[in-house]
């Protein structure tokens, strides 16, 4: 039986204070989604249907295309804030959670760096 008290058995295991930067990211990017999302599933619904010339021009214009990049930086991000969560919660092994860290923030930074040059190179080829 131990004397402390339960403050005493808690002090040294860490701060609570860590994950709120990490949590305040997940929920800006979260709201900021919304309404790029909703954008683009009406700009995605403009052009359904309309040639190929059409919707590469769609993208290649100013607007569209900042708003494209937004989105797909924003998105990423927040995936991989997420999965961060979900590994860090669920894989207990350390070095296996290091690895599928690195692996997913990898990852997310290529996949979203070829998204953007992609949109890029459409509004810039003109």
């Amino acid at each position: 039986m131990s004397m402390r008290s339960p403050l005493g058995r808690v002090r040294g295991l860490g701060s609570a204070k860590e994950g709120t930067g990490h949590w305040w990211a997940q929920r800006v990017t979260a709201i900021a989604l919304i309404p790029l999302t909703l954008w683009f599933a009406a700009g995605l619904l403009s052009v359904i249907g309309a040639e190929h010339g059409a919707a590469i021009a769609w993208i290649g214009s100013p607007v569209t295309a900042v708003l494209l990049v937004l989105l797909l930086a924003t998105g990423f991000y927040h995936a991989q804030l997420g999965l961060q969560v979900v590994l860090e919660d669920y894989v207990h092994h350390e070095g296996a959670k290091i690895a599928a860290l690195l692996c997913v923030k990898f990852a997310c930074l290529l996949l979203g760096a070829a998204a953007v040059f992609g949109v890029l190179k459409i509004a810039f080829q003109g």
